[in-house]
């Protein structure tokens, strides 16, 4: 990595701060394995840096600036405002070369980790046997149908290199179906244990819902042993995979799909608005989307 290049870590940002202080740490913990590159960090919502501030602070010190949506699932994060803030900062900054490697997405580095999160829930229960243990894959949920998808892909995965009967997704939150429902199902089917594997990176507010439905699922079906994994973003194989997406920018320039695309720019219309709330401290706004819309 030539010493003109920061890497710009862009993580989602939590409202509880613990979430923001694991992905801080995280950073550190890269910095360590990889002395020779320039890492910092900012955050798309609740946060003190967000996306405009973070990439001008990349800029100040570097004459090529490499932004890594530190996310799992593609939605309008990252399909819209990740390149529209790096529009804006080629505009401010332009001397300073831009690109956006992928994020991480669901591939068979993340079936990988959710399969030892899997192993590791299955030895706490006390039969583990694959053919009466559902599995269920929680997400956080999008309103958009192809980060959504991402999910669905890794449950057939999962269920294509296992021996379970049943290998279901279910979503926190924007989505349905949800946990409960979920397992409802599945003990209708005739399962006696449940596996919940949160995908999730980091704790958040979201982390502390999902142990509080858990709590409410066994209590109303004493009978079903669940186990609920964690979030998992301090994985060696997160680690290799962060690795692998900056290496893997070469001669495309690092555009995502959606960095100077048409379809994005006359959807920003619509979808990017101000959402300068989620800054903590006050300061000029930034462009924050709600809407997830799917990119054709």
């Amino acid at each position: 990595m030539n010493t003109d290049t920061t890497i710009l870590l862009v993580g989602h940002g939590s409202r509880n701060p613990a979430g923001n202080a694991q992905i801080e740490h995280f950073a550190e913990q890269w910095r360590a394995r990889q002395p020779n590159w320039r890492i910092v960090i900012c955050f798309i919502e609740h946060a003190e840096v967000l996306l405009d501030e973070g990439l001008d602070r990349a800029a100040d010190t570097a004459q090529r600036v490499i932004a890594l949506p530190f996310i799992l699932n593609a939605a309008g994060h990252v399909k819209m405002e990740l390149p529209a803030a790096i529009e804006r900062a080629r505009k401010r900054h332009p001397h300073v070369r831009f690109e956006c490697a992928r994020h991480l997405g669901m591939g068979p580095a993340v079936l990988s980790v959710l399969k030892a999160q899997l192993a590791a829930q299955m030895a706490q229960l006390d039969h583990p046997d694959p053919k009466t243990t559902g599995v269920v894959l929680l997400g956080r949920g999008s309103s958009d149908a192809g980060a959504n998808g991402e999910l669905a892909k890794m449950a057939r995965w999962m269920f294509e290199d296992s021996d379970h009967e049943l290998v279901d997704l279910a979503f926190t939150s924007i989505t349905w179906p949800r946990l409960e429902t979920v397992v409802q199902r599945q003990v209708r089917l005739g399962m006696t244990q449940v596996c919940v594997l949160p995908v999730y990176l980091f704790t958040g507010v979201l982390m502390d819902r999902i142990q509080a439905q858990v709590a409410r699922l066994r209590h109303q079906y004493p009978q079903l042993s669940i186990a609920l994994g964690t979030h998992f973003g301090f994985d060696e194989g997160i680690f290799a995979l962060v690795d692998q997406r900056v290496r893997d920018l070469g001669g495309d320039q690092g555009l995502l799909e959606c960095d100077g695309c048409k379809y994005r720019r006359a959807a920003e219309a619509e979808h990017l608005h101000d959402h300068s709330h989620t800054h903590l401290p006050a300061s000029h706004g930034h462009m924050h989307a709600h809407a997830h819309a799917n990119h054709a």
